[in-house]
């Protein structure tokens, strides 16, 4: 296999090896990842896809190896956070002409949005009286999220079923899009919501506090882990796991309602695959690499092995890529998860306006308001130059393109 990587001048335990031919690579970026590279945990390398960009306290788009301990701020809050998409047997000249039905039915079908702020407020992204089918899933999660909270209270009071089945805001989204051959896809991104955001800011904290106590210095405080065998590491990893099973099945509960919803504004009966991918992009997993067991941190990356399905979305505007795994070892079998940000979202509601929205969005049937202008294409990385730079870890199965999005 022919390598696309360059390798960081290595000032830290272990060498980086970046596939960042062609796309920004921000210099703040590059030291978070020598911080990280500084760690004595880090097994072999550190890998950077394409859609890098700084972080808290890990960088986004970085795969992490670590033997012995995990990080929790490298996982993040967003835990599990990823894609699934589907295709359907429908094509576009069965769509009708105007897609504003399509989109408020999905907005309907699948809560999104903000949390209600101030006390009594109305969280317009969480379900107020559970369906039947989340009630039934959640049931199968609730047992061990009882067992979870048994030892830590703090993560009981926080939301669980009531966001089982929602899209939440910021870069989540849900898509009705083409492929190559106008087959009708849908696709869309979240995570494990309100609750996987308690337990990964609780053991966050949580390893902070074993850094001060036992006097452990870290280049930067984000970077603070649970080692092996230490009193609060088992218990993560379960949490950790535990989220992103709910994580994935909170895509599942979406996708279902969604292709339920379409059924409804169609009137010509449709079939649908079974799920073609549903892949996490903020996790942990359990591999071997480099003569190791360790525990691979993918922080805004997808698991790549040979044959392994994933997806790569672009923006609002872009092209998205279904991809098939060429299982690169020196990528720890890893691709990008996306395009990848080149402005925080407050530099791009005060670049961009109203107009430069609608104009970027042109014939994608969604929002074009002030609310959803730092999820304008422009904050975002060329996902072509993306794809270019990643082309010894994936091969292109299908190319998307979006004509309805819904944000929150």
């Amino acid at each position: 296999m022919c390598n696309n990587y360059n390798t960081i001048e290595q000032q830290g335990q272990v060498p980086i090896k970046t596939w960042t031919k062609g796309v920004p690579f921000e210099d703040a970026a590059i030291a978070q990842l020598n911080n990280i590279a500084q760690m004595s945990l880090v097994h072999s390398h550190i890998a950077v896809m394409p859609d890098v960009h700084m972080g808290k306290g890990a960088t986004i788009g970085s795969v992490i190896p670590s033997v012995d301990a995990v990080i929790p701020a490298a996982v993040g809050v967003d835990i599990g956070c990823g894609m699934v998409a589907t295709k359907t047997t429908l094509t576009a000249s069965q769509l009708p002409d105007n897609l504003a039905a399509i989109r408020h039915a999905f907005e309907a079908a699948v809560p999104h949005g903000r949390t209600g702020r101030g006390r009594g407020a109305r969280d317009r992204g969480a379900w107020h009286n559970i369906p039947d089918v989340v009630a039934g899933e959640w049931q199968k999660l609730e047992k061990r999220f009882e067992k979870i909270c048994a030892k830590h209270p703090a993560i009981k009071n926080s939301n669980h079923v009531n966001h089982l089945g929602t899209m939440g805001t910021g870069n989540h989204f849900l898509e009705l899009c083409l492929d190559e051959n106008n087959a009708v896809w849908i696709m869309l991104h979240s995570g494990s919501r309100g609750v996987g955001n308690r337990i990964g800011t609780y053991f966050i904290e949580l390893a902070k506090k074993e850094m001060e106590r036992h006097q452990i210095n870290l280049p930067d405080m984000d970077l603070a882990y649970l080692k092996e065998g230490s009193e609060y590491f088992d218990d993560y990893v379960e949490a950790v796991e535990w989220a992103q099973d709910f994580a994935a099945k909170n895509r599942e509960i979406m996708m279902f309602n969604a292709i339920k919803a379409l059924k409804k504004q169609i009137p010509i009966a449709f079939e649908t695959a079974e799920l073609a991918v549903n892949c996490h992009h903020n996790y942990i997993s359990r591999e071997h690499h480099f003569g190791k067991d360790c525990f691979v941190t993918r922080k805004g990356a997808v698991r790549a092995q040979k044959g392994e399905m994933g997806i790569i979305p672009g923006s609002m505007g872009a092209r998205s890529f279904i991809v098939r795994g060429l299982g690169n070892p020196d990528s720890f079998n890893s691709c990008s998860h996306g395009a990848g940000r080149v402005m925080s979202r407050t530099k791009a509601k005060k670049v961009f306006n109203i107009q430069d929205q609608i104009a970027a969005t042109q014939g994608v049937e969604c929002r074009k308001d002030a609310a959803v202008i730092d999820e304008i294409p422009h904050a975002y990385k060329d996902i072509e130059k993306v794809m270019a730079a990643q082309q010894d870890l994936v091969e292109v199965v299908h190319t998307l393109k979006q004509i309805v999005c819904v944000k929150g």
